[in-house]
């Protein structure tokens, strides 16, 4: 028996839909949540000045269940654009609850043209391109993540 296409992208994304029992937050982990799903990324952080300049440029791929979370000190209006940033991108942009906010999607590669991401932006986590669609990602989806301030999570570390 072979899986079926959504079965196997599930499975590569840890997505999850009954959530009891999740494991606890780690840096290395975002986990979105929503009402009848959820999915979880393998990140890498970028919160300093120069990580967040230098995003995903340059790189040829990323693995489907990876994806950078950008981590800004306090909220705040963010823009970004995809100069020399080589694949399509999804743009998930958070408050400081980590909800998400505004979906930017498929975002064009060596594309200048600036993506504004609202004001109260503290998050953002890229993707590949076309997965939040996928997936279901809706705005309003909450981010479990250590870089949340547990004070004003809504859905806090355990």
């Amino acid at each position: 028996m072979t899986a079926s296409r959504p079965m196997v992208l599930a499975a590569a994304l840890g997505l999850v839909s009954a959530m009891p029992g999740m494991a606890e937050c780690l840096p290395e982990r975002a986990e979105l949540r929503w009402p009848g799903g959820g999915a979880r990324f393998n990140v890498e952080i970028a919160d300093t000045a120069e990580e967040r300049a230098r995003g995903l440029m340059f790189r040829e791929t990323m693995p489907v269940g990876a994806g950078m979370l950008f981590v800004y000190d306090r909220p705040q209006r963010v823009a970004f654009w995809m100069k020399n940033t080589l694949i399509p991108l999804d743009m998930l942009f958070l408050d400081e609850e980590g909800r998400v906010r505004r979906i930017a999607r498929d975002a064009r590669p060596g594309d200048e043209t600036q993506i504004p991401g609202g004001d109260g932006i503290r998050l953002v986590l890229e993707i590949n391109g076309g997965l939040a669609a996928r997936l279901g990602i809706p705005e309003g989806a909450t981010l479990m993540h250590p870089a949340v301030d547990p004070d004003r999570a809504a859905l806090p570390c355990r």
